[in-house]
């Protein structure tokens, strides 16, 4: 969760230092919009492998590096001189973070029976939101520090934010334990019931079974989850990059912005967590995935119509509620879809389509949309499109209900 905090810090304190850049360095929103969404791209390219990796060679292992080279691109881009270079460490931070998210879920399934991933996976990726929440404000003070040793306040945010990604990923060699057969830090009774009740997981018949990657790849289960996943996707990331510069369009001050973008992500931190138990307690996981993202296409209309700051506040933090409250019963549910063999390269491959459209596509339709009506609220409109199409898809691929509760994974399939 420490390392996820992070990522998000380093993946979206551009939204903030943005604020600065864009004028010191003269980017207009298209190319800003266009070397964020890079990220996706490189991050799309280098998913799969990397999960792969990391199933090859231990989570201690790639965790680690997967911290060390993202931390050290992400501090190297206080060196970005013009739009090139920051198109080029834009890439580079995609291909450096790639297979850290799908590789936890991977490496939490080998600890966590699955009658309780989805609120370990809402307490792991609390750190969405708590990143946003604590980046904010923590980029807008940074940002007062212009001119101190000849650089700029963008230039002390990239790098005090991620010089600590660098010694997390140091710790991770140290503290990380691969399998609960190697914890020796558990009783033996211990290892032994965990390691019991995984393996009869593996016996419960799943939707996508062990295949080739090409076959994957074109798996209708895997790409309609994909799909859906891509509506919370887009809508996290875009206003992630987004949402400063739409709330500084009220005429805020740089401090005030960074403290109201930070109010959405302190209510998701904990909507998030207790949707996720609450997905647990009833064991019940297609209904607790589409309550979100209606909440998250009301959000977004909504914002897209609305003139005035309090209620577009309101309505942001009903997209990020959504956004953030989606993932840990659609992790679940995306779990339970998936066998052991092709989960790792199956996780995977959701996040990577998710994050190339919804990061990728969407943060440059959102900046597209943004220049031509000069509205960045009218720009949010797509966005909730997207989510309708989303849900649509969620509720045509679970209509027999064999998703709908955890009991009923013994239907025949």
């Amino acid at each position: 969760m420490v390392c996820y905090l992070l990522a998000y810090i380093d993946r979206g304190n551009v939204g903030m230092a943005s604020l600065q850049m864009n004028h010191d360095l003269a980017m207009s929103a298209k190319v800003f919009g266009f070397g964020s969404s890079l990220f996706f791209v490189s991050y799309f390219l280098c998913e799969v492998p990397s999960n792969l990796a990391l199933q090859k060679y231990g989570a201690r292992v790639w965790i680690a590096r997967i911290m060390l080279t993202w931390g050290i691109v992400s501090a190297a881009t206080a060196l970005v001189q013009n739009a090139t270079t920051f198109y080029i460490l834009r890439f580079l931070l995609g291909a450096a973070e790639a297979g850290f998210f799908p590789g936890v879920l991977l490496y939490l399934s080998y600890w966590i029976p699955a009658s309780y991933r989805a609120r370990i996976v809402a307490v792991f990726m609390v750190a969405i939101p708590l990143g946003s929440f604590l980046g904010s404000p923590l980029s807008a003070l940074l940002l007062q520090m212009d001119g101190i040793g000849g650089l700029r306040g963008w230039h002390w945010l990239f790098i005090l934010e991620g010089l600590p990604t660098v010694l997390l990923g140091f710790a991770c060699l140290f503290f990380l334990t691969n399998k609960p057969d190697e914890a020796s830090w558990l009783k033996p009774g211990e290892r032994e019931w965990l390691t019991n009740a995984l393996a009869n997981e593996t016996k419960t018949p799943k939707k996508v079974l062990d295949m080739p990657l090409t076959k994957l790849f074109r798996n209708r289960y895997v790409l309609c989850l994909a799909l859906i996943d891509t509506c919370a996707s887009a809508a996290g990331s875009t206003l992630n990059v987004w949402q400063p510069q739409l709330l500084k369009s009220y005429g805020l001050t740089v401090m005030q912005t960074g403290l109201i973008n930070s109010v959405p992500y302190a209510l998701a931190c904990v909507l998030m967590v207790y949707w996720g138990r609450r997905s647990d307690r009833v064991q019940e996981r297609r209904w607790h995935t589409v309550v979100p993202m209606l909440l998250i296409g009301l959000g977004l209309f909504g914002t897209s119509l609305s003139g005035a700051i309090v209620p577009t506040v309101c309505l942001l933090c009903a997209v990020l509620v959504g956004a953030y409250a989606f993932k840990g019963p659609f992790w679940a549910l995306a779990g339970d879809m998936l066998s052991g063999s092709a989960a790792a390269a199956g996780l995977a491959t959701i996040n990577a389509i998710a994050n190339l459209l919804g990061g990728g596509l969407m943060v440059n339709v959102y900046a597209w949309v943004a220049s031509a009506t000069g509205s960045y609220a009218l720009a949010l409109m797509p966005l909730g499109v997207l989510t309708l199409i989303s849900v649509t898809t969620l509720l045509l691929l679970t209509r027999n209900g064999e998703t709908r509760q955890l009991a009923a994974k013994t239907e025949t399939v």
